[in-house]
């Protein structure tokens, strides 16, 4: 009995004299780093009336960035065409945690007067409709006059050309979005929407499309390199202008890659007949002897409203179709 008192009591003494366990480590506490201006700048800080200037703007960590007196909200990152009528202080505002913030200003100084604007606004023919795909001139000269039949590799730059394997479907298979001319040749229409202010161009495969403003605006500085690149289009009379730059280096130019300094201006008019005449002059002079010209003939498709869908499922399913069986 002596034995087991002691023992309990012995017990008893051990559990009261524990140390309580060890607290967790506190978590800690996440400081969000403020918001900053990294470059505000316009291209040109002094500009006659009616003139064009690109503000450039560059932050890190904004809960939100704006410009007044205009463009007003932008993004954290990149430029705008603005087009003052009188001498304008921009100023870029970015606001961070516990409302931080942090202004930078820019003052574009403008002299003259505007030019005066027609009331009427210019009737442009309407490009939109279905079209069939290819036809055709070939490759020329276009209104620039005589060019080579097609792209020229400058000395040392052969690793640019294309090499396929036998077994290669070709560039068209993949799935992935065609870029340039190119886009055209698919066996697939494609199709033109139009309004006053914008151009959409759909094309039924792979799917893809691009979005064009019309008003002749400037590009972006330094635009994300992407596949169908940045276009800004602008009246020429009766001929939309198309200019794009921005390209990734993922597509390619009648079976030779490019770099992202690729420059494509393509021309879309209207025939008589309703057909699309197009003319496309593509220039890398990072890759390429001399810019080329490409001009075609796409044929209305009045019979169709729109295109069909076109979904690639499984690409490696689909170059199955185009690749010929072995003998």
């Amino acid at each position: 009995m002596k034995t087991f008192l002691c023992a309990a009591l012995l017990s008893t003494v051990m559990f009261a004299q524990a140390p309580p366990p060890a607290a967790a480590p506190a978590k800690p506490t996440r400081i969000q780093p403020p918001a900053r201006i990294l470059e505000f700048r316009a291209q040109q800080t002094s500009v006659q009336a009616g003139q064009p200037v690109m503000l450039i703007w560059a932050t890190e960590n904004p809960n939100s960035t704006t410009i007044a007196p205009q463009p007003g909200r932008v993004t954290p990152r990149g430029s705008q065409a603005v087009t003052p009528t009188a001498t304008t202080t921009y100023t870029l505002t970015v606001t961070g945690p516990n409302n931080q913030t942090e202004t930078r200003t820019v003052t574009v100084n403008v002299t003259g007067s505007a030019p005066v604007s027609s009331a009427t606004a210019t009737k442009h023919p309407d490009l939109s409709g279905v079209y069939n795909f290819g036809g055709g001139a070939p490759a020329g000269g276009g209104r620039g006059g005589p060019a080579p039949a097609g792209p020229e590799l400058k000395p040392g730059k052969e690793n640019y050309r294309v090499v396929r394997g036998p077994n290669d479907a070709g560039y068209l298979s993949d799935c992935m979005p065609v870029a340039g001319p190119a886009a055209y040749t698919v066996p697939y229409q494609f199709q033109i929407l139009q309004n006053d202010n914008f151009v959409v161009i759909f094309h039924e495969y792979p799917g893809t499309f691009r979005i064009v403003p019309t008003n002749g605006g400037v590009h972006t500085v330094d635009p994300d390199p992407t596949w169908l690149g940045e276009s800004i289009g602008k009246w020429e009379g009766d001929t939309l202008v198309i200019d794009a730059i921005g390209f990734n280096t993922r597509t390619e130019l009648s079976g030779i890659k490019h770099s992202e300094a690729l420059h494509i201006v393509e021309r879309f008019k209207k025939a008589s007949d309703g057909s699309l005449e197009y003319e496309a002059t593509l220039e890398d002079p990072e890759v390429f002897v001399r810019p080329w010209t490409v001009t075609r003939t796409y044929p209305l498709r009045p019979d169709l409203k729109k295109i069909d869908e076109f979904v690639c499922e499984n690409n490696k399913d689909y170059k199955e179709l185009f690749v010929t069986p072995a003998k």
